[in-house]
């Protein structure tokens, strides 16, 4: 009851006119910029941080909040109508949303993705309203062993999750490792696979890697259907995008599920809303669709877009309650804090819960006005579908440029974008899903740091994973994720022989 009256007081923080102003700001521009490839949160958040430096600590975080998360819903925007992720998240949803809109159904598509994103945000932020400092607390027991046992899971399981053909699918996580390994070291500093390039020694840069590989190499297939005419109406209105009662039947038990996981994961140090979004469809492919994942499934879109705005939300409880953020964004909501001269931890809740208890509060106002304002614009998105695609081929590939640049501020992007293209066409070509490629690209940074230090603990020791309780749980199953292939395997042999 102590959380519900403090929240009831943050509402009446969050509602003045000047913060509902900012959070309706920080809305729009967040589905702006979530929109357009190669910015993200993390710029979005940066560049307008200066122009917060005379605003009152509440009302400034309050608008970067809102910004943070309605670019969530932005992502999804380009993913579903042109097949170029607005960011990482959303590379999962292009799987379904694409689909979805090639069937003529893009309204359809953003609805279903709007609406997953509203339920999985409002269930990360009940969470965090009630229990955001216990989940925090919880969040660091997953040290360095107990990170890379579960990302070991996740890593093993992705091959087998995605694809028709588990071979290609192992293949395709095994060339995102290679490409994730290029680079510095990240425990030594060592210089790694540069071939004495000075570009290299920072790494594949990841936006324009995804944008080459999703967007790009779309371009390339669509030079084959230059004349095609476009199979949506152009004039689609609202109504016409609303999902049936059927379907929201089935987004909404997926949507809580995976806003649930997403927030869990949100709070996982350096886990982030790309980790939700990808855990939730990984989830999703063990629990029954009415359509085949990747054909255009609501239950694909749902997935996705409720686990990474769960994730958005729940990486807030380690940044207020403990100081620590959960990715890049967090790391600049972080220095904000500090700069208004507010130390983020236990001690701000009882401190500043004016600030506190405002901002929660803001989160939720903002889930409802982006969700507002993502209804209205549905009918002009869908519009861009019209466009013959003879005309959607220079635009896109305009888009692929600008967003690889920016996302680099070199041509250095851009060959990157290009050559990414050329390697996402030839996988498409051959039957080689590049999801996996994606996630394991995402995951294995992520990995090699946790599984490196887990060993430096342990001096080369790996019976260090099985020493505590959650690590081991993990440890387990991998085990029979490993096993299970062989098992049953043998199992059809014996079969077949009686």
């Amino acid at each position: 009851m102590e959380n519900l009256n403090l929240l009831l007081h943050g509402f009446g923080v969050a509602l003045s006119v000047e913060n509902i102003g900012a959070a309706a700001l920080g809305a729009v521009l967040g589905i702006i910029v979530g929109a357009m490839p190669g910015i993200g949160s993390l710029a979005g958040v940066a560049l307008l941080l200066p122009l917060t430096y005379k605003f009152n600590p509440t009302t400034a975080i309050i608008m970067l909040g809102a910004l943070y998360y309605s670019n969530m819903f932005g992502g999804a925007y380009s993913a579903i109508l042109i097949n170029i992720p607005g960011d990482g998240p959303a590379v999962m949803t292009s799987l379904d949303g694409y689909p979805m809109a090639q069937k003529g159904k893009p309204g359809q598509a953003l609805f279903t993705a709007n609406i997953s994103s509203f339920l999985g945000g409002l269930i990360g932020m009940i969470i965090l309203a009630f229990t955001g400092p216990l989940l925090a607390r919880l969040g660091l027991h997953f040290g360095p062993v107990e990170m890379a046992a579960l990302l070991m899971v996740a890593m093993t399981s992705i091959g087998w999750l995605m694809g028709e053909n588990p071979t290609k699918g192992v293949i395709s996580t095994m060339v995102g490792i290679l490409i994730a390994c290029i680079g510095m070291d990240a425990v030594t500093g060592t210089p790694r696979y540069h071939f004495g390039n000075t570009y290299l020694l920072g790494g594949i840069p990841f936006t324009p890697l995804v944008i080459g590989i999703v967007g790009f190499s779309r371009v390339m297939g669509l030079m084959k259907r230059r004349k095609d005419v476009p199979p949506v109406p152009v004039n689609l209105k609202l109504k016409d995008s609303f999902i049936t009662k059927q379907d929201f039947k089935r987004l909404f038990p997926v949507a809580v599920r995976s806003g649930l996981l997403g927030t869990f994961i949100g709070i996982l140090p350096g886990a982030g809303a790309t980790t939700g979004a990808f855990a939730g469809y990984a989830v999703q492919k063990k629990f029954k669709s009415q359509e085949p994942l990747g054909t255009g499934a609501v239950e694909g879109i749902a997935a996705c877009e409720a686990a990474n705005n769960a994730a958005a939300a729940g990486a807030f409880s380690p940044l207020l309650a403990l100081g620590i953020p959960g990715s890049g964004t967090g790391a600049v909501l972080l220095g904000g804090l500090m700069m208004w001269g507010l130390n983020p931890g236990p001690l701000l809740f009882t401190t500043n819960p004016d600030f506190v208890w405002g901002l929660i509060a803001s989160l939720f106002l903002a889930n409802i006005i982006t969700l507002g304002i993502a209804f209205c614009i549905i009918p002009f998105l869908v519009k861009i579908l019209s466009v013959p695609t003879r005309y959607m081929i220079p635009v896109i590939t305009t888009v692929c440029i600008v967003g690889s640049f920016s996302s680099t501020n070199s041509v250095y992007g851009v060959i990157v974008m290009l050559l990414a293209g050329c390697l996402g066409y030839l996988m498409n070509q051959s039957g080689y899903p590049t999801a996996p490629l994606v996630l394991a690209i995402v995951l294995s940074k992520i990995f090699e740091t946790n599984l490196r230090r887990a060993f430096l603990m342990s001096g080369g020791n790996p019976v260090i994973f099985f020493k505590q309780p959650l690590s081991a749980v993990f440890m387990c199953i991998l085990i029979i994720l490993i096993m299970a292939p062989v098992t049953r395997g043998i199992w059809n042999k014996v079969k077949g022989r009686k």
